[in-house]
């Protein structure tokens, strides 16, 4: 029997549905986008408890009328929390159920719930996750990075110091970095992982995850900016980004050759192969007179 009881694991055993018990915090996750991603247990929660705390009361009220859940929510999100969380330990020690949702995806998680749930738990009153979707989850499943192992980031810091220290303290670890952004600020920090972590390394952009317009695409880092330039609806939608783990010794030198013959490839069409050499061995480390044989070549193929 775990700390939460065992009647937790035995309710709906036999396929019957599960009722909250009082006095019962539980973290329920909800979609990241298609209503249909919500898991029976959760249903059963929301459906049965007393309250149900939201991020916001309107995005949360449409998956509850979705669902013939009559209850009402009440806000609970970033500027109330602590607040909020006083009055819920209030409820829950007079045995009502409360049940904690944010907007999209699971609570506490670049999401309010957290502060909550340690409030929760200092009171002594039990907690109960309710899994279910999340975002980050879901874009690593289909990235098909060669990294097994990620760092998840969230939304990374407003100021652009405070990003630097960030990214500068996970560009050599070797996992995939996650990060969640916004539509207004996703060029920008493309651009700026792009410069911590190297052009040279894979990025999955995964935008609107499970929505009507949901896009996956793949390159590189260098040609992230490139990706958004070339169609402005690229920049509309909720993001995450991955960034695959930084390669390693020969892979590395591969990845490098590779980037250079892309760009020697462009280079030549507008400079002298010994200009396009010399930009490209500053920007890959390689020879210049090997690159610089290359874009002979290159020129000489296309007359």
């Amino acid at each position: 029997m775990n700390e939460n009881g065992g009647a937790h694991n035995a309710i709906g055993a036999a396929g019957e549905r599960y009722r909250a018990l009082s006095g019962t915090l539980y973290v329920v996750a909800t979609p990241v986008g298609n209503l249909r991603d919500v898991t029976l247990r959760s249903l059963d929660i929301l459906g049965s408890v007393d309250a149900v705390a939201a991020e916001d009361t309107r995005v949360t009220a449409v998956l509850l009328r979705h669902y013939g859940i009559a209850t009402r929510p009440f806000a609970l999100h970033e500027h109330n929390e602590l607040a909020r969380a006083d009055e819920i330990v209030t409820m829950l020690s007079a045995g009502r159920s409360v049940a904690v949702v944010s907007d999209a995806g699971t609570p506490g998680i670049s999401d309010p719930g957290a502060r909550l749930v340690r409030r929760v738990r200092d009171a002594g009153l039990p907690v109960v996750p309710i899994p279910g979707p999340s975002a980050a989850v879901a874009a690593f499943s289909i990235a098909g990075l060669t990294a097994e192992r990620f760092v998840f980031l969230g939304f990374l810091p407003a100021t652009a110091k405070a990003q630097r220290e960030l990214l500068a303290a996970v560009a050599h670890l070797p996992f995939a970095l996650v990060v969640y952004e916004a539509p207004h600020r996703v060029r920008a920090t493309v651009g700026h992982l792009g410069e911590a972590l190297g052009g040279d390394r894979t990025l999955v952009i995964a935008r609107e995850i499970t929505k009507k317009f949901e896009t996956i695409a793949r390159m590189t880092l260098i040609e992230g900016p490139g990706w958004f330039a070339a169609d402005p609806n690229h920049a509309k939608g909720e993001f995450v980004l991955l960034v695959d783990a930084p390669l390693q010794g020969e892979d590395a030198m591969e990845g490098r050759q590779w980037d250079a013959r892309r760009l020697l490839a462009a280079l030549v069409t507008e400079l002298s192969p010994a200009r396009a050499a010399r930009v490209a061995a500053a920007a890959t480390g390689l020879s210049r007179e090997t690159l610089y044989a290359q874009a002979i070549a290159l020129k000489e193929s296309r007359g």
